[in-house]
């Protein structure tokens, strides 16, 4: 079995609270294509993505599931990668559990993200 497929149930579960943009195979794709990077470790796993403002790169985290306390430890090994693409930060989408969670880390809440869905 592959990373990838060793930690699909931990990116489902994440993929359930992230609106239905995406599935398992669209993070496979991205994984695969290059476009998306996955960082497995024992018993989690976050995916992330460069994504390029006119301004300046950032690495966004846009998976995060598995053990928070494993996924909190990856965390200077991602800003060192993310540093060596070019990247002047990271930035991430999640619930709100993760404001108190990434607090010590030096995260803040930047923004706020508001969907209105149409019936």
């Amino acid at each position: 079995m592959n990373e990838l497929e060793r930690c699909r149930g931990w990116i489902e579960s994440a993929l359930e609270y992230g609106g239905g943009t995406h599935t398992f195979e669209d993070v496979k794709c991205g994984i695969i294509e290059g476009k998306s990077q996955l960082w497995p470790a024992a018993n989690s796993c976050i995916v992330t993505e460069i994504t390029k403002h006119p301004q300046k790169k950032v690495l966004h985290v846009f998976l995060g599931g598995g053990n928070l306390e494993e996924i909190i430890s990856m965390h200077d090994s991602v800003i060192e990668w993310a540093k060596d693409q070019g990247c002047e930060s990271l930035t991430m989408t999640g619930r709100h559990g993760w404001s108190k969670a990434l607090k010590k880390s030096g995260w803040k809440s930047q923004l706020v993200l508001l969907e209105k869905r149409f019936e």
